[in-house]
């Protein structure tokens, strides 16, 4: 009985859990998936110490803060400088990102000729995976925060050039996450339009209060569940090879 698991911190909604322990069940795979929340990242080598564990997926907030504790990182998780998949091979803990193959594949078949340039709202790990995606894509991209630094641009920044020449907005933040659902990332909602795709990486709710503001001006709306699937099933290609 092999063991899989989620690594995170206030994760009892955790998508991977569900989805893994009804894979398993339906494939007839002797494994089981469990969520390792842990308050602390430094409480990572006391969780490792079990040598039952086959694989990790890791959520918010480790994803940049668990590379420190890994062996070696791929050429792709490296480049973003976030980890959502770890393997453990020979003793070893390698590093991998699957984040940008689930997003690039959920997003490409409802791109348009003029989503030319994107929106990231959030700048943590999540985001820096979108952000390579968007690279691979061809799409120009840039990081909305709070708290700009040099090649970042702030909320208040958001007006009607921008909102019209950045037709993809991708939402990287946890606002709006169940329970705090009427939550939503502060953009001008009056200035978007029909041809703007909002892909929110949140899938619980299924319709954020961004999606639901988007989807009122005629906006292309997606969530983060086909991403999630698919990245899944990346991490589980990972495992086993």
């Amino acid at each position: 009985m092999r063991t899989f698991g989620l690594l995170g911190k206030n994760i009892d909604y955790s998508f991977s859990r569900t989805y893994f322990n009804e894979k398993f069940e339906k494939e007839e795979i002797a494994a089981v998936y469990k969520n390792f929340d842990i308050q602390n990242i430094e409480k990572l080598p006391e969780l490792l110490k079990r040598n039952d564990i086959s694989g990790l997926n890791v959520t918010i907030p480790y994803k940049q803060e668990v590379i420190k504790f890994l062996d070696h990182l791929d050429t792709h998780a490296r480049e973003i400088n976030a980890v959502n998949v770890v393997k453990f091979k020979d003793g070893k803990l390698i590093g991998f990102n699957t984040d940008f193959i689930g997003f690039t594949e959920a997003i490409k078949p409802h791109l348009k000729k003029y989503h030319q340039k994107a929106l990231i709202l959030g700048t943590g790990g999540a985001s820096k995976a979108v952000a390579y995606g968007l690279k691979l894509l061809k799409i120009k991209s840039t990081f909305v925060s709070r708290n700009p630094e040099s090649d970042q641009i702030s909320y208040e920044q958001l007006d009607k050039n921008l909102m019209l020449e950045h037709q993809l907005i991708i939402n990287t933040t946890p606002l709006g996450t169940f329970p705090e659902i009427q939550l939503h990332p502060n953009i001008p909602f009056d200035l978007i339009t029909q041809n703007h795709l909002i892909f929110d990486l949140i899938y619980n709710p299924e319709k954020t209060a961004l999606l639901k503001n988007a989807e009122n001006r005629n906006a292309t709306i997606l969530n983060g569940l086909k991403m999630l699937e698919i990245q899944a099933d990346e991490a589980w290609k990972i495992w086993n090879q």
